[in-house]
């Protein structure tokens, strides 16, 4: 950041940015035909959701809240209908 010359949350805007445009990516990339079966893509996909949800506001690996059981339960547990 320093080398750059921007503070803190200009770098964390940016790179929330960033995120943002990759999950787009991911989730269209996820929609088009491909050989490799759904349960398998499903399952780097879920990999992935999981990941964003407990690194989303801190290391929410290390130090494990009801925050991050709440979300992970409601992403893989109890997801919502289509």
């Amino acid at each position: 950041m320093e080398q750059y010359g921007v503070t803190a949350q200009e770098a964390y805007d940016e790179f929330n940015k960033h995120k943002e445009s990759s999950w787009k990516d991911v989730n269209e990339e996820f929609l088009k035909p491909t050989e490799m079966p759904v349960p398998v893509l499903n399952r780097s996909l879920n990999l992935a959701r999981v990941m964003d949800v407990l690194y989303r506001e801190g290391d929410g690996y290390t130090h494990v809240g009801k925050a991050a059981k709440g979300g992970i339960t409601s992403l893989l547990i109890d997801p919502i209908p289509l």
